[in-house]
């Protein structure tokens, strides 16, 4: 994996910066990003907080077959049946995202800017997260250093401890309050919070309880300190990460245009149409209506991963549901969300309920269901939504919640968020109905990725050998 000195130039992102004359001249659209020697610590930080919010994305729609939220309209599509794909796009944009936030932290410890390491910190932790939650092992301890064009691939837990180590130290540094340079000195070119550093703080935490509740096989589990991080972290929807600054829009609203002018991609998978509709639980979820549209008969039906559009429409009548552009999720100008308080409410209330709290677990699996009806903007006053919440299949009490319900619920709440796929392998896949695809290549739920083509070739000798893409990440391994 070689060295990045490369930087994003973007309209927008020069427009989000236009107040501080130092970056205009590196995001300006004539300029060969390649000759910038020495960006600025605005510049950097827009660059970083761009990529964490696209990374989301990147992450969200190379695992969306795999917890079946989108399926492909084609029969036997490589993606919904389990066969090796490559994703070094997805790979390098990450890679991309952790090299400049290299530079952004290297350059605040020159200055002296606590809030803009904590940052770096934060970006630096989640992307390599990525990479640790889809492939296992990567380059990180040699990855940045001049001239090594080949670094070795840290080991799955080394990588992982790393993410944790950072995350801690963003933690340290956010909670100063002394730095030489604030981020809310200039406020546009953080794409995340905005310049807030009590935001960020929070996210940091948010970040540290996802990756601590990722170990919840684990025999070192700590559900103590998985809580601790939680209720640092955020406390209403408004603290959520999410970057919403896009060239032209937001990429899932360009899925569904695309989708909308030539029957292409986004169409939903039929788990999680199932899911919302009625069919799997026998509650019609209301949040279904602010997730897609109704079909042109005026229902709600899904494209079964692996099988392909139905006859007879085969994709050209719009009978089956896809991503809608009028979504709050994935509309033109909707934030790309990195990680939200409904989350944060699911992952307390899992490891309150592990730690018999079940009055704590209950209260947090309500609140966790509610932030997200919120968030997807439907009515609390909405007819729906208060039969969805009184249902004794959702209200079924402290003594009766259950990991299945947590589950069940966390996984609407997680739509095309990357987070859904470490949900899934950590609950071996037990959603209610969910079966592997039509026409699978494997006889049992894919576990990880094969690593992309673009380190096989260029970094041979330290790619860890995949055995099949049944291997179990190892927080995934009981």
């Amino acid at each position: 994996m070689q060295r990045i000195y490369k930087y994003t130039s973007i309209a927008l992102l020069a427009l989000a910066t236009a107040t501080m004359p130092s970056c205009k001249k590196y995001f300006a659209l004539d300029q060969d990003p390649n000759l910038v020697n020495d960006p600025t610590l605005q510049s950097l930080l827009t660059n970083t907080t761009f990529k964490m919010g696209n990374n989301s994305y990147n992450a969200g729609s190379t695992v969306a077959p795999y917890v079946q939220y989108l399926a492909n309209p084609t029969a036997s599509s490589a993606t919904d049946t389990y066969q090796q794909v490559d994703y070094s796009g997805t790979w390098d944009a990450i890679y991309y995202a952790l090299a400049d936030a290299t530079d952004m932290k290297n350059k605040a410890v020159a200055q002296n800017s606590s809030e803009f390491i904590g940052v770096a910190d934060v970006a630096l932790a989640y992307n390599l997260s990525l990479i640790n939650d889809l492939w296992g092992s990567g380059p990180y301890s040699e990855a940045f250093k001049t001239n090594n064009f080949t670094p070795k691939y840290d080991s799955q837990q080394d990588v992982y401890n790393t993410c944790v180590t950072l995350i801690n130290e963003a933690i340290t540094q956010l909670s100063k309050t002394d730095a030489t340079i604030k981020l809310n000195t200039t406020p546009t070119a953080d794409l995340v919070h905005g310049g807030d550093r009590v935001k960020w703080l929070k996210t940091a935490y948010a970040i540290k309880a996802r990756l601590l509740n990722k170990l919840s096989k684990r025999p070192n589990y700590d559900a103590t300190a998985v809580l601790a991080a939680v209720r640092s972290s955020y406390t209403t929807n408004a603290d959520d990460a999410g970057m919403a600054t896009f060239i032209t829009r937001n990429p899932w609203a360009g899925v569904a245009l695309s989708n909308a002018n030539a029957t292409l991609g986004g169409w939903l998978s039929e788990q999680l149409v199932d899911h919302l509709n009625g069919t799997t639980y026998g509650i019609f979820d209301p949040r279904i209506r602010k997730i897609t549209d109704p079909t042109v008969t005026n229902t709600f039906i899904g494209t079964v991963n692996g099988a392909g559009n139905r006859a007879p429409g085969a994709n050209t009548t719009k009978d089956e549901n896809y991503i809608s552009q009028k979504s709050p999720w994935t509309a033109d100008t909707a934030p790309l969300l990195i990680v939200t308080y409904a989350e944060m409410k699911f992952i307390e209330a899992e490891a309150a309920l592990r730690s018999n709290d079940r009055t704590s677990a209950y209260a947090a699996y309500l609140a966790g269901i509610n932030a997200n009806m919120d968030k997807l903007q439907v009515p609390a006053t909405d007819a729906e939504r208060i039969a969805y919440m009184a249902s004794p299949i959702v209200a079924v009490g402290a003594a009766n919640l259950t990991l299945d319900l947590i589950f069940k619920e966390k996984y609407v709440a997680t739509y095309l968020n990357p987070e859904a796929w470490n949900d899934a392998r950590r609950y071996d896949y037990k959603y209610k109905d969910f079966t592997l695809p039509a026409n699978a290549v494997l006889t049992t739920f894919i576990r990880r990725l094969a690593y992309p083509t673009s380190e096989t070739r260029k970094n041979t000798a330290n790619v860890p050998n995949v055995g099949a893409l049944t291997d179990r990440i190892f927080w995934d391994q009981p």
